[in-house]
């Protein structure tokens, strides 16, 4: 691909699983893609659970030309961020929403056959239904859901 767009000086570069606490001290080993496109290259790095379904995700969007290691140090940065709060919460044997916002990724649920998705969050699968009963804590409040690209920061 450099080569037919005319970026003969693109290095793609491998980079090794790393390893990211969270901020219960949990570990979580993350793996890296570099995948070149069009205007530029996305560096992705996901935890591999559950055959993929589940774990976190993260992406940084960077100039084909630009110093991949560069963009890779601001991905690491980016998964630390990411990793340092906390949305649910274990309460009477349930995920409950640890405060009022709640970050994630909208996934597939197998289960499901593709009547409702699987909300990942903290790197855990939620199942719609579950996310549903957290939800009813707050019935009778206003919610506000904004949809992103997986490289913007939330």
């Amino acid at each position: 691909m450099a080569e037919r767009t005319g970026l003969n000086k693109f290095e793609h570069l491998n980079f090794e699983p790393i390893e990211v606490a969270d901020c219960e001290g949990r570990t979580h080993v993350f793996h890296f893609r570099t995948h070149l496109f069009g205007p530029g290259v996305a560096l992705d790095a996901f935890e591999w659970s559950d055959g993929g379904r589940t774990g976190y995700r993260f992406q940084m969007i960077g100039e084909p030309e630009g110093d991949l290691m560069i963009l890779f140090a601001r991905l690491v940065e980016k998964i630390r961020r990411g990793l340092s709060v906390q949305h649910l919460k274990r309460a009477d044997q349930r995920w409950q929403v640890a405060d009022r916002v709640v970050r994630g990724r909208i996934g597939w649920d197998e289960d499901a056959e593709g009547r409702a998705p699987l909300v990942v969050i903290d790197g855990r699968g939620i199942t719609w239904e579950e996310f549903g009963r957290m939800l009813r804590t707050f019935e009778g409040w206003q919610f506000k859901l904004q949809i992103f690209d997986r490289s913007e920061e939330l």
